[in-house]
């Protein structure tokens, strides 16, 4: 494979992603970017190519930190050095893999230079070989929740901090933080949201001739690397000289009163949370006007910075599209007046040279193509943020009384007429923690459940299986203690060989699988009813994304059930899906519950490590026997019970939320949570805030239901 990236100003169209790229070459203080954006659209590939942009950077020689030989860090731990002259080198782009150690980003005690020498050596890790350069973080969302926690408090602090194994180490940790994710695969916390700087959309263009121009781009640079990359080599020298002048120009900017009212007026009316979007805005403005050449801060650059700054941070929960309404930007903006002197226009802000209107060559890998929002082109009719598929539902003309319906909860009559319009789902709440008993094995990161990981706690100690990762200091001298005499021991030092290494052994938390059956029949179909299963649900899949779960959603209705989610890391797809659930007809549980027990057995063969939960969403009827198939013999009921017992014993973990309502019950619902060997929650109890006892947690409820199923069977 070539070492020649693409050039970055052969990127076609991707215009918000090349400026935000390039404001945080131009200030690293800006916090750095998230890309956030459909598969192939580039964002890799405009990352890389980024590198080669950025001026080259002196370094005192052989400082494995990368100080700056004119003010050399003091703390640094090669150090000290004495300020002079230096060595120039590019500035580097470091990659921080998904299935990266802790130890491999901060830096860790050398294990064998310690048992060998005596002597404590830290070995640094990815954060100073990133100092001073890019630090870019693919599929960001996938990290692990604490490598991410230390990641951006580095960026934000500007220095990485170490202690660990006796060693206490700081160091230098300055440089443009890049994330890339695919929304589809899930979202990263309104917390780790906030610390990026920037966000940027992107999406593949719909464009024909801006798609045949990424193809011929991306076929011309495979076929020719250097020669490619020597036809955009003038483009890419006049923005690395602009990126140099806009540094220079930068310390001169002068944001004024104006400028601040405006950024703090736009924080204010879109509510959003702390200070941090008010200083991001305050750098990324003044980074706009050292990028287009002037000292003042006008109030298109505070338009800007607020499209880049602030659609992650306005978000109210996970389930809200990012993006910001523009017309409501103007209308902040525009309540003060305009200061600037006129003058000359000045020139478009766009970060390419010349050729600004071609596609984004260089998809990630695939030849995908990138949005297509470059000057002078036609925009994508999908807007920012439409990766959020949370179109309105039909409702009724007046929705605050709504007509009421013919009710089966006394039976079933009407259940086969026709199917109702979607419900929108009530508010969210919290809910109560529910988990999976047992031990699991970590194979997900998440917080849900407890597991062996190679993060947490550590419970104890055992002899390394294959490289040893993370050793136990104390388990290891008590190992070799016995020993000494035989090794003939002299001094005060400590002979210790391979079979005497431990390894500590960690209890931490593991995301599940979290799959949702959710009666959609018409038993359930009562609109204000149904607005409540699904406010119900959707705060189910909130403490699921909160958990770092993967979640599925099967339903059931009529004649059959259907997988209306597969399993998926991206709980605002199933947010998407709820939303839009119709209503209607019978009720097939026995279906729904076996299409979930097909769904459970193909997820354990691509997944084996991730340990599922099954939350059943009904008020427990079973009136078809439908999609069960021909040859299933028996009512209704008794092959809802069949299925219920076939899950239970495979080991699924099961919880039941009864939604039945009215005077007259027939707890159907907590029968089903017997058959299924787990509990059974109402909607009120499924508040965290409930009154406490009713109903125990999944790890201690397990057992209780398993006596009482056999006297609990109705026909």
């Amino acid at each position: 494979m070539s070492s020649t990236h693409f050039p970055f100003t052969a990127v076609v169209g991707q215009d918000d992603l090349r400026l935000a790229l390039l404001l945080n070459a131009v200030s690293p203080a800006v916090g750095g970017v998230l890309v956030r954006g459909e598969k192939g659209t580039a964002k890799s590939t405009a990352v890389r190519a980024l590198s080669a942009l950025l001026p080259q950077v002196d370094v005192v020689p052989g400082c494995r930190f990368s100080c700056a030989p004119a003010s050399p860090d003091p703390a640094c731990p090669d150090g000290p050095h004495e300020p002079g002259a230096g060595s120039a080198r590019p500035a580097r782009m470091v990659e921080l893999p998904v299935g990266a150690s802790e130890d491999r980003l901060v830096g860790a005690l050398d294990i064998e230079r310690a048992l060998s020498e005596g002597v404590k050596a830290f070995e640094p890790g990815l954060l100073a070989d990133a100092h001073r350069g890019i630090l870019y973080v693919d599929e960001v969302n996938l990290l692990h929740d604490h490598l991410v926690d230390v990641l951006l408090d580095a960026a934000a602090m500007g220095a990485s901090y170490v202690e660990r194994e006796g060693v206490s180490v700081r160091h230098d940790a300055r440089f443009l933080l890049v994330g890339t994710m695919n929304p589809e695969e899930g979202e990263l916390r309104p917390q780790l949201l906030d610390r990026f700087g920037l966000t940027v959309e992107v999406a593949a263009s719909r464009e024909p001739a801006l798609r045949v121009e990424v193809v011929r781009r991306r076929l011309a640079y495979e076929d020719d690397p250097a020669g490619f990359a020597g036809r955009w080599a003038g483009d890419e020298h006049e923005v690395r000289a602009r990126v140099v002048a806009a540094r220079a120009l930068l310390p001169k900017v002068v944001l004024d009163d104006t400028a601040l009212l405006r950024i703090a007026a736009t924080c204010a009316g879109f509510e959003v949370d702390g200070m941090r979007a008010d200083i991001v805005m305050a750098r990324t403005a003044t980074a706009l006007a050292a990028w287009a050449g002037r000292t003042a801060v006008r109030k298109e650059d505070v338009r800007q910075a607020a499209l880049l700054a602030l659609p992650h941070r306005r978000r109210r929960n996970p389930f809200d599209a990012p993006g910001l309404d523009e017309d409501k930007l103007d209308e902040i903006l525009d309540r003060f007046p305009d200061d600037e002197p006129d003058e000359e226009p000045e020139p478009d802000p766009e970060p390419e040279g010349p050729d600004d209107d071609g596609p984004d060559g260089g998809p990630d890998g695939g030849g995908t193509p990138p949005p297509d929002e470059g000057p002078g082109q036609p925009a994508p009719p999908a807007p920012e943020g439409s990766g959020d598929d949370r179109s309105p539902e039909a409702e009724p003309s007046e929705p605050s009384e709504p007509r009421p319906e013919p009710q089966p909860a006394q039976g079933e009559a009407g259940a086969d007429g026709p199917e109702q319009a979607a419900v929108r789902a009530s508010e969210p709440f919290r809910t109560r923690m529910l988990s999976v008993p047992g031990l699991g094995e970590g194979g997900a990161a998440g917080r849900r459940s407890r597991a062996r990981t190679a993060h947490g706690r550590t419970t104890g100690a055992r002899r390394p299986r294959g490289q040893l990762t993370k050793l136990h200091l104390a388990a290891t001298v008590q190992a070799a203690a016995p020993h000494q005499r035989a090794r003939g021991r002299s001094g005060t030092g400590l002979v210790v060989r391979k079979d005497d290494l431990r390894q500590a052994t960690r209890e931490g938390r593991e995301g599940n699988l979290v799959l949702f059956v959710v009666d959609a029949s018409g038993s359930m179909a009562a609109r204000q009813r149904m607005s409540a299963v699904k406010g119900a649900v959707l705060s189910l899949l909130l403490d699921a994304y909160q958990r770092r779960d993967k979640v599925g959603l099967v339903t059931f209705r009529g004649a059959a059930a259907e997988l209306a989610l597969p399993p998926t890391s991206s709980v605002d797809a199933a947010a998407a899906r709820l939303e839009r659930l119709p209503t209607g007809g019978r009720t097939p549980l026995a279906a729904g519950l076996l299409k979930a027990r097909e769904v459970l057995r193909i997820e354990r063969l691509r997944d084996p490590s991730r340990r599922p939960l099954l939350v059943v969403v009904t008020d427990g009827r079973a009136t078809s026997a439908g999609g069960v198939g021909g040859s299933a013999q028996g009512t209704p009921r008794e092959l809802s019970e069949r299925a219920a017992l076939l899950l239970r014993a495979e080991g699924v973990t099961s919880v039941v939320v009864d939604c039945e309502a009215g005077p007259v019950r027939l707890g159907l619902a907590g029968v089903l949570a017997a058959d299924l060997g787990g509990p059974s929650v109402t909607l009120d109890g499924l508040r965290a805030d409930a009154l406490a006892g009713l109903v125990k947690n999944v790890r201690t409820s397990v057992a209780s239901t398993a006596g009482h199923s056999s006297n609990r069977r109705v026909a």
